[in-house]
């Protein structure tokens, strides 16, 4: 055995017994709060997504193919028969290949120990020979439809997350030796961090993912120079200072979703998208959306189309002068910005916008990728019930809605170095981020889920009326750039490129390497991922788009700017924010609207 290792803290480890004693005291604290917290945790859970009782209504309707069932049965009994075989070869000195091997990117036994110790190595591959078993015996269900199929797919694969051996001790070889270098220490720090959680929780369990004292907005994170020169109910409007000698005519209106914070566009310089547009002679504007409370139940997609970027665009062109504005919209913005290229098109408009880009952009919803399984008329009803009664969705149950869709990623393993390796959570700029959710009003998001993901009647002529304009995305001619990114699980890129395809005007598609946060924040510093471009506009089989697409190293967005160039204008001197006398500086970005947080 490895000897313990030196403690490389100048302050001593605290002694067992006093860690107990603080775990007792905090225990006995915490039980009180937490026992009087589940009549109303537990009913939240119920009511939000009725997982439970979805996949036990689900399994009653549902019988095996026989044919298929003992497929499945007979291909087990034969790989765990020569995993046994196997063990028992490595017992005599004899090695061979794996039965089963992990996917490549399941990062959960990246550790050598799952390969290098034979015990653990059985472990590893028994657990993932069942969770294939199950999953095949899965694929056997007859009766159902594509929609339940996934959400049985979707639940019983939350199970085998839960189940790895990763998430225990005395099956995992790296918290296990950790347990024995520190005399058990990491597990009782471990257990403090659960009791730290449950106390910040109030009584429900939020897992800590991120050190938040190690970040703070327009100190570290959100950093880009910038003025606050409007606001309204919804928005302030953020100005960035420029920093070249010209600027180019044309501004650039940036529609983020309302579903987190802007900032993640500019989290550090050095991966600040805002930061970069500026640095290319852009003229920046941004939205950064209020995080609502329940004043503002009753905003509505109207709202948010009015008060959102019809406003900015006001804004924008009273400020610079300029009658044309470029725009990007990301993910949920970029649906709004849809919205408003429709709406302006209606109203004999549309030269206001002398270009559209769409990150990450869904239009039409037919096939809405993991999302999905959240989404039918029962849960949303279930939903609106809650919201109804709050006024709003709570941001926590929106991140947990995103997080189980990488569960192993984003939940268990933060349970795992929690709680079980008792570390502290990590300072990382994405997860501070992630962790700074939004609410979303009721009346909005009720819209959002049944006029988008559940009728998908916003793609069709008049589905959709928003300040009495009937909308008719088909109707938009304006020049369009759309990024899908290849591992997309919020807006799959098929999806996005079946949205573009309904432009009838020049539009152009590009396919990201990575997925829906990586994919798009992709500075060229980093060199990473790559895209797919093609000359030929998104229509037809996306699969026959990506066939012809070349594929090209490093980030998209000097070939985006490449493209923008044909709508920036000419070149004028920069325009400082707060100069002009109508729109005066309110307060530096990234503003009140931003660090607004409800923990």
């Amino acid at each position: 055995m490895d000897k313990k290792p030196k403690m490389t803290s100048e302050a001593p480890e605290p002694a067992l017994s006093e860690l107990m004693q603080t775990v007792a005291v905090s225990t006995q604290r915490l039980m009180t709060d937490f026992l009087a917290n589940q009549p109303e945790a537990f009913q939240r859970g119920i009511d939000q997504y009725k997982l439970g009782d979805e996949f036990l209504k689900r399994m009653s309707e549902v019988w095996l193919d026989p044919a298929m069932a003992i497929d499945a049965n007979v291909n087990f009994w034969k790989d765990a028969f020569d995993l046994w075989g196997r063990a028992l070869n490595d017992e005599l000195g004899v090695s061979g290949s794996e039965v089963v091997a992990p996917e490549r990117d399941d990062y959960r036994f990246r550790s050598k120990r799952w390969t290098e110790d034979r015990i653990f190595d059985f472990i590893k591959q028994s657990y993932l020979l069942v969770a294939r078993y199950i999953m095949t015996s899965v694929d056997s269900v007859k009766g159902l439809d594509v929609k339940k199929k996934t959400q049985i797919d979707f639940f019983i694969q939350q199970y085998i997350d839960a189940m790895a051996p990763t998430n225990f001790v005395l099956t995992n070889p790296d918290v296990l030796r950790r347990t024995i270098e520190s005399d058990g220490q990491n597990l009782l720090k471990g257990f403090q961090n659960i009791l730290a959680d449950l106390e910040r929780g109030e009584g429900q369990l939020k897992t800590q993912m991120v050190d938040a004292d190690a970040f703070e907005l327009g100190k570290n994170v959100a950093v880009t120079p910038g003025q606050i020169i409007y606001q309204n109910d919804l928005i302030q409007l953020i100005q960035y200072e420029p920093t070249t000698s010209k600027v180019n005519r044309t501004p650039i209106l940036i529609v983020p979703p309302w579903i987190n914070k802007y900032y993640i566009l500019d989290l550090q310089p050095k991966n600040s998208m805002i930061g970069w547009l500026v640095a290319q002679g852009h003229t920046v504007f941004v939205i950064s959306w209020i995080n609502p409370d329940r004043n503002l139940a009753e905003k509505g997609f109207d709202d948010y189309l009015l008060e959102g970027p019809l406003a900015a665009l006001d804004t924008i062109e009273k400020i610079t002068g300029a009658s044309e504005t470029n725009t990007i919209g990301y993910c949920l913005g970029g649906t709004l910005l849809s919205a408003t290229l429709a709406y302006l098109s209606a109203i004999g408009e549309s030269d206001r916008v002398s270009s559209a880009t769409f990150l990450a952009t869904m239009i039409d919803f037919e096939n809405p990728g993991d999302l999905g399984v959240f989404i039918d008329d029962e849960q949303v009803t279930s939903l609106e019930k809650r919201m109804n009664q709050d006024g709003f969705l709570d941001g926590s149950d929106m991140a947990t809605t995103f997080n189980m869709l990488r569960a192993n990623d984003l939940i268990w393993s933060f349970v795992v170095n929690s709680y079980l390796m008792g570390d502290k959570p990590p300072a990382f700029d994405l997860l501070y981020w992630n962790s700074d959710s939004t609410r979303m009003p009721a009346k909005m998001h009720s819209q959002y889920l049944r006029k988008m993901y559940l009728e998908n009647s916003f793609k069709e002529p008049g589905g959709m009326i928003l300040a009495g304009i009937p909308l008719d995305v088909s109707s938009i001619r304006n020049p369009a750039f759309f990024l899908g990114t290849v591992d997309d699980h919020i807006a799959p890129w098929k999806s996005t490129f079946s949205g573009a395809s309904l432009f009838k005007g020049p539009t152009k598609f590009v396919l990201s390497g990575s997925g829906h946060i990586a994919g798009v924040v992709n500075p060229p510093s980093a060199n990473k991922y790559g895209y797919w471009s093609s000359r030929e506009r998104p229509k037809g089989d996306p699969d026959n788009w990506y066939q012809k697409a070349a594929l090209k190293e490093g980030s998209w967005w000097p070939h985006w700017q490449r493209w923008i160039t044909k709508y920036a204008g000419s070149k004028v001197a920069p325009r400082k924010p707060g100069r002009k006398k109508n729109f005066p500086a309110l307060e530096a970005a990234p503003g009140s609207y931003a660090a607004r947080r409800f923990d």
